[in-house]
């Protein structure tokens, strides 16, 4: 049925949760796993969030990001092997949604297992909802937990 499955996970404790599903869906399945994160850039406007800062401070923030996004995504390969399931660890740029469907398209998924904060009505506003983005533009399959 599935044969590649991007498990995306932002390291909370309800990512944890898609992560174990999606783990016992590869090894229920014999699928291969891809683990992912999307590291976001730092913000280049006031209206993202921005503060002023040197161009070597922002390169030193943006290098920490992807270290702690690396070490999310190697915590869920290892725990694949664990289990005997093949996985690649994989982190992407940019915004979750958009990196989360190009790595879909790169690694040829065929499904993907992620976690919905289940927000709503000012929190989603506010927030947003990179899950829904995700359902509104995949082409394949994805399964939300929650």
């Amino acid at each position: 049925m599935y044969q590649r499955i991007l498990i995306a996970t932002d390291g909370s404790e309800l990512s944890e949760k898609a992560v174990a599903s999606g783990i016992s869906l590869a090894v229920a399945l014999d699928a291969e796993i891809i683990a992912f994160t999307a590291v976001p850039s730092y913000p280049s406007m006031y209206f993202e969030g921005a503060v002023v800062l040197t161009a070597s401070e922002v390169g030193r923030i943006e290098k920490a990001w992807h270290q702690e996004a690396q070490a999310k995504v190697d915590a869920v390969q290892e725990e694949a092997h664990r289990h005997s399931v093949k996985a690649k660890a994989i982190t992407g740029t940019g915004p979750v949604a958009e990196s989360i469907i190009r790595a879909v398209k790169k690694y040829k998924c065929d499904l993907i297992v992620m976690a919905s904060h289940g927000r709503k009505g000012i929190g989603r506003l506010l927030l947003g909802s990179e899950t829904l983005d995700v359902l509104t533009h995949s082409h394949i399959p994805v399964l939300v937990l929650r």
